[in-house]
């Protein structure tokens, strides 16, 4: 890697008083661009859309752990981060072919057809929380009685995981995701969510269930090491990012009350909706990471063998000579294309799961409370700034 230079930036972090909107600095910077990492090394930033997509789909580029560079932050101190080997199992972090074999085995449980299958009852899952949230009274924290919950719920019926040990995969990925965790803090949860997917596991290699985890142990093509990190993946990942679409959107929707008009008099624009707001908002809000493999001359400028690259999606969803009007929320508009959910071979596997989550969760909650409001100032809703994915940390409504 390249030596870091004298006045090379860090990653701008702070949004200032615009909460649904990156850092002003961010979207102010060049499409590449010289950017600081931990350990005292230059890499790049990328922010926009076409680099970003030619990035993410250029096997140059590797997403190994081993090999990745980790972004500083506005304000944050130098840390000489240990980069660990990727885990067997841990398929996010791994290049071709190995990562091939393991999505191979997913691919066939994340179709269209098998998600519309899940419909009705993540309708009636949906459902029965807003009728709880009804009961328990207003005012109610949105993100407790409905957000949280109902992705959750979900994603333990399709792995098998007891609904009822939710507590402890949540707190150790609060405790992960959490931007001011020490490292020896992040490794601890980490171990302790692998720890809890390897006792569930060993239960179901000993009483099979009708559930994913059960059917990707039949296959015989994992061992539990294997099976722990891809539980722990898709465990993770089938909660935290679709919770915080559904909070954080709530807000943007009752603080646009001209798109929320428009939804709640025209609801065929549902699904228009759920992929504004995963343009709009980007909740994976601190880039991508890649490393070059070799030389790659991109724009211009020569990316070195070993070089990491941040890849910005929130700046690339709100790139101008992509989308039309990037920083104003348009149900009307066209946002197919969207990075949300990342490009290339490591694209969201279960994006049509969140899909219908989001589409089914808005649609009732609007449905369900035709007066729902903020209860608080909307500066006054604390926003998840501190962790590696954005959101609301709480989200107090009224009706």
């Amino acid at each position: 890697m390249t030596e870091i230079l004298s006045g090379v930036p860090t990653l701008p972090a702070d949004r200032g008083d615009s909460p649904l909107d990156p850092p002003a600095g961010l979207i102010a910077r060049e499409p590449l661009s010289p950017l600081q990492f931990h350990g005292g090394k230059t890499g790049w930033l990328v922010t926009s859309y076409a680099l970003a997509r030619q990035i993410l789909a250029d096997q140059r580029f590797s997403t190994r752990s081993e090999l990745r560079g980790f972004a500083r932050r506005d304000g944050e101190p130098d840390r000489n981060i240990e980069r660990q080997p990727t885990k067997p199992g841990m398929f996010l972090a791994m290049d071709p072919p190995e990562h091939g074999r393991y999505r191979k085995l997913l691919t066939g449980q994340f179709t269209v057809r098998r998600m519309n299958e899940l419909i009705p009852r993540i309708q009636e899952i949906a459902t029965e929380h807003a009728e709880s949230m009804r009961r328990g009274g207003s005012p109610a924290d949105l993100v407790r009685e409905y957000a949280l919950p109902i992705p959750s719920m979900v994603i333990c019926e399709l792995l098998g995981v007891p609904y009822a040990d939710r507590a402890r995969f949540q707190d150790g990925a609060g405790r992960m995701l959490k931007l001011t965790s020490s490292i020896e803090q992040i490794r601890a949860a980490i171990a302790e969510m692998e720890a809890y997917i390897l006792e569930l596991v060993a239960a179901k290699r000993a009483k099979p269930g009708d559930d994913m985890l059960s059917g990707l142990i039949e296959t015989g093509e994992l061992n539990d090491g294997e099976m722990s990190q891809m539980g722990f993946l898709l465990l993770l990942a089938g909660h935290e990012t679709t919770a915080n679409m559904l909070g954080l959107g709530t807000y943007t929707l009752l603080t646009n009350p001209d798109q929320l008009a428009l939804l709640r008099s025209d609801p065929s624009l549902v699904d228009n909706a759920v992929e504004e707001l995963l343009r709009f908002l980007t909740i994976v809000h601190f880039g991508a990471s890649r490393t070059a493999l070799e030389d790659v001359e991109i724009d211009g400028r020569l990316i070195k063998a070993g070089d990491p690259v941040s890849i910005s999606l929130p700046a690339a969803n709100r790139d101008p000579m992509r989308f039309a009007s990037p920083g104003k929320l348009d149900f009307g508009g066209s946002p197919a294309g969207h990075l949300a959910f990342g490009h290339g071979i490591h694209q969201c596997l279960g994006q049509q799961l969140a899909r219908i989550e989001m589409r089914i969760g808005f649609t009732t909650l609007l449905r369900e409370f035709p007066t729902l409001r903020l209860d608080v100032a909307p500066e006054e809703v604390p926003m998840r700034s501190d962790m590696a994915i954005y959101g609301v940390h709480k989200l107090p409504v009224a009706w």
